[in-house]
């Protein structure tokens, strides 16, 4: 894993345990030369991602539509920030240039950039490891969803655990650093296809 795609908000959130994990996931990323890809945004948790990665010496891009360079305030201190003219751009760019793809805490915008990567993987678009960052139960309620969507038969089991969920950052870097494709694999053997 070369460079990991962080989604996150662009609000600091009401605990501070937010933050500290966008930092946490920073300097172990950069600690072993792993690049990010995130929004390109200077405020909340994004802001706190870039800022921790630049102080650890760690490579970061930053991917933002022009629309939202002053909304969400572009980070001054990137030097890789690129300016794209759509959110459909700043995603499909986002996904070229990562890895694998985590969401820390965020919105309805970071839920949305998981979930369509999280499809794409469902549908054999690209095998990269898809995982979500539970930092004080912030996500339980999705996880639960998920797990009620498999109950309910709309999700199946197999692509429920395409979703890594873990609670800790350096658990999820264990996690995604261990992803094999190949179990991917056999989901599209599974379903007939090749």
């Amino acid at each position: 894993m070369r460079r990991l795609c962080v989604f996150c908000g662009s609000s600091p959130g009401a605990r501070p345990a937010y933050g500290d994990a966008a930092e946490q996931l920073a300097r172990l990323l950069a600690a072993d030369g792993i690049g990010v890809v995130y929004g390109g945004g200077g405020v909340g948790l994004m802001g706190r991602l870039a800022d921790a990665m630049l102080d650890a010496g760690g490579e970061i891009i930053g991917v933002i539509p022009r629309a939202l360079v002053e909304r969400e305030i572009g980070h001054p201190r990137v030097s890789d920030l690129r300016v794209v003219g759509s959110m459909h751009e700043r995603k499909a760019l986002m996904a070229e240039l990562a890895d694998a793809f985590v969401a820390l805490p965020g919105g309805l915008g970071t839920l949305e950039e998981l979930f369509e990567v999280y499809t794409w993987a469902q549908l054999g678009l690209h095998r990269k490891a898809c995982g979500l960052l539970d930092v004080d139960g912030y996500y339980g309620g999705v996880a639960s969803f998920l797990d009620h969507a498999v109950a309910e038969r709309f999700v199946r089991e197999q692509h429920r655990r395409m979703l890594i969920v873990e609670t800790e950052p350096h658990t999820m870097l264990e996690r995604l650093r261990a992803f094999e494709p190949a179990s991917a694999q056999a989901r599209w053997i599974d379903r007939g296809e090749t």
